[in-house]
């Protein structure tokens, strides 16, 4: 499996098809960073919150780079179950290396400022693996082994991020249908740190979502393999 993911993160990176995310990740980054330093916590909630969509897409390209028959002779070679968390795999350590570069970026830029520097790197390392495992849940239902054609996949890739967002918003009637990206960066947002409590439940929050999704997402895959 270990063998497979690493082919699939080769073959994404040589394809080129890696330019357009990464493209969109330094826009993406450059604008959030380019306004002026802010709180660490509040500027890395953002950034997970901003890069949550990216990081779908990101999925979704790096599961659908390989051809349909190679899939399936994957999937024959080493078995359903381990042939698809090997693409999750590959699409997350793409998208460890995204959130890596969201972490470094703001250095760059001098846009961090004190206090609470520590506590808020910790913070914004937590929201970046909230943000990435809803981003591989989202991106996985996305793709062509689910969807079978571009414009379903599409479809639902937009709907997701947009949702994400909308839903995710204060006072939403169903917050529950989306990952917590928003109530995430809202909680770094405030001046005072989060309490345990409150952040413990954003990532009981993300987990049940992404559990709920993966279970769609291997249910899909059986019924349409």
């Amino acid at each position: 499996m270990i063998a497979l993911a690493w082919m699939r993160v080769a073959g994404f990176v040589r394809s080129g098809r890696s330019l357009a995310p990464l493209v969109a990740v330094l826009v993406v980054l450059s604008i959030l960073y380019g306004g002026g330093p802010s709180r660490a916590a509040a500027a890395y909630g953002y950034s997970a919150a901003a890069l949550f969509a990216v990081l779908a897409w990101t999925t979704k390209l790096v599961l659908d780079t390989e051809p349909d028959v190679q899939r399936r002779l994957a999937r024959l070679a080493v078995g359903p179950a381990r042939e698809a968390a090997a693409g999750l795999l590959a699409a997350g350590v793409l998208g460890a290396g995204v959130c890596a570069l969201a972490m470094l970026a703001p250095w760059a830029f001098g846009a961090i400022r004190g206090p609470g520097i520590g506590a808020g790197i910790l913070l914004g390392v937590l929201a970046h693996l909230l943000a990435l495992a809803g981003a591989l849940a989202l991106g996985a239902l996305a793709g062509r082994a689910v969807t079978r054609r571009v414009m379903p996949g599409v479809a639902v890739l937009v709907s997701g991020g947009v949702l994400a967002i909308v839903l995710g918003l204060r006072d939403s009637i169903a917050p529950w249908l989306v990952p917590p990206v928003m109530a995430t960066a809202r909680a770094l947002g405030e001046d005072s740190v989060p309490a345990a409590g409150d952040l413990l439940w954003l990532v009981v929050r993300t987990l049940l979502w992404c559990a709920v999704a993966l279970g769609i997402y291997a249910r899909l895959r059986r019924a349409r393999a």
